[in-house]
């Protein structure tokens, strides 16, 4: 039997008594008798109930147990008092009320200790409460009790996600999970895929192609990826040599002016800005623009030949009906994959603004090796209302800007023991401090905490759904497949 023990603004401790299948991020019901009104609470921490007495019953109780023959129960009150002892104390969250069954924000109201009723809520009945649209549904994963949870895909829908956690505990699991099913609905997507794992997504386990094998495009940055000078634009070209390989403001008026003047005679080619960049006669700027250029020519990113080229635009027509463009990142250097995530930024953004591209979900796997802190305005304000999507992918919360957590609309929070790291995360507004510090620090892999939009802002703990395509990513070992010897 659970019962109201105190209320203190946001926080509830229940009592329960004799102990019942309730545990961490469980959620219980407050039912007012007298009323159709329902508080909804969450489980964030649990422990056994202070009563007078018990340490001295504990004591008692280990210094006789090898006593033999003598009844230490006369009273026959022992079954009573363990039960005392086992009493479990719950200290919960209100999350949201219900108003004659149906969802309210409306938590002002105290529901009376005398009259109300707890019960842990089903996972049938809190499914019905989060979930609304099932077509829209994305299906995630499932709770304890084996209740199948999806999210509305208008929750993803021009967000801001961060998917975060330690090493190994399945941020990339979901990340390609979310991805699979936004391109079978239809959605657009970019990968800036670090470590390889996602160019093999339309293959099954089994080396088979899936239903979606033509929708994933893997694209390799300087060899089946290129671009031209003037695809790519003044602008473009101009950021990436500023902002990636630091080119000085003089110098950079004079490479717009070479740009320029060439692209009036028709004549803007790699071939043609380099003589033009050795033809200044100022030593230093030449110097400038000189090694910054042929650090690009050197990447093989930037070509002159149309048939070889990538056409973002023309990739994209190709997803009529969804797909995903999959950045191979892998096996470049950290120099190389800042000019490319700096030209696609610049690139989409254009696109975007000109309606090129009506919108684009970008999924930036291990954000914290390539984003830097000058594309945070881009990425999460701009960027965003111009219609770019983006899910950022970490096992560094910190290397984050602040200002992505107070925008951010939905976090998957994976396990976490460092206090630092949690610290970080909790900075998001849609969630208290004391929940993240407890439950974030006991999840198993594979299980997160989703917060934010995507459950109607109900914190839950969610076992991520297993993938039949080939996802790569695990961990090699050198004894997974070896027998050990002995000797």
């Amino acid at each position: 039997m659970m019962q109201i023990y105190k209320i203190d603004a946001n926080t509830v401790q229940v009592i329960c008594c004799p102990p019942e299948d309730v545990n961490r991020g469980d959620y219980l019901l407050i039912e007012d008798v007298n009323s159709e009104r329902s508080l909804i609470i969450q489980v964030i921490n649990s422990g056994y109930v202070n009563v007078p007495g018990i340490l001295e019953d504990i004591l008692r109780s280990s210094s006789t147990e090898k006593l033999e023959g003598v009844d230490l129960d006369p009273l026959e009150v022992k079954s009573f008092v363990n039960i005392i002892k086992d009493a479990e104390l719950f200290t919960c969250k209100i999350r949201g009320a219900l108003n004659k069954g149906k969802l309210s924000n409306n938590v002002s109201w105290i529901p009376p200790r005398s009259t109300s009723r707890l019960r842990k809520l089903p996972d049938v009945d809190l499914i019905k409460l989060l979930e609304n649209e099932p077509q829209k549904g994305l299906d995630i994963g499932t709770l304890k009790g084996g209740g199948q949870i999806s999210i509305n895909i208008n929750s993803i829908d021009g967000k801001l996600n961060i998917i975060t956690g330690k090493k190994g505990t399945g941020k990339s699991h979901l990340s390609k999970l979310l991805l699979i099913q936004l391109v079978s609905r239809g959605g657009i997507c970019i990968v800036f895929d670090v470590n390889g794992e996602y160019i093999n997504l339309g293959y099954t386990k089994n080396e088979g192609k899936t239903s979606l094998y033509d929708r994933f495009i893997p694209l390799t940055p300087g060899n089946d990826f290129k671009v031209t000078p003037q695809y790519a634009g003044l602008g473009v070209f101009l950021r990436v040599m500023e902002n990636v390989l630091g080119l000085p403001a003089t110098s950079a008026w004079e490479f717009r002016r070479i740009w320029k003047e060439l692209k009036k005679q028709d004549a803007l080619t790699l071939n043609n800005l380099n003589s033009a960049i050795r033809a200044v006669s100022n030593n230093y700027i030449q110097d400038a623009l000189l090694r910054r250029f042929e650090s690009l020519i050197n990447t093989k990113f930037f070509t002159d030949d149309w048939s070889v080229a990538t056409v973002l635009e023309a990739e994209m027509d190709k997803m009529d009906k969804g797909g995903a463009l999959i950045i191979n990142l892998q096996n470049i250097n950290s120099k190389f994959r800042q000019i490319v995530v700096e030209f696609l930024l610049s690139k989409l953004s254009q696109l975007l603004e000109n309606w090129g591209l009506k919108a684009v979900f970008l999924f930036a796997e291990e954000a914290h090796l390539y984003l830097r802190e000058t594309y945070w305005n881009d990425v999460v304000t701009r960027m965003r209302h111009l219609g770019m999507f983006t899910t950022f992918i970490t096992n560094q919360p910190d290397s984050i800007h602040k200002s992505v957590y107070r925008q951010a609309d939905n976090i998957f929070l994976f396990n976490f023991t460092n206090e630092h790291d949690l610290e970080i995360v909790s900075r998001a507004a849609m969630i208290d401090v004391e929940t993240v510090n407890i439950i974030a620090r006991q999840l198993p892999p594979h299980h997160c905490l989703m917060l934010g939009k995507v459950l109607n802002n109900f914190p839950l703990i969610v076992r991520i759904n297993s993938l039949k395509e080939k996802t790569m990513g695990e961990t090699r070992l050198f004894f997974s497949d070896l027998k050990i010897k002995k000797s």
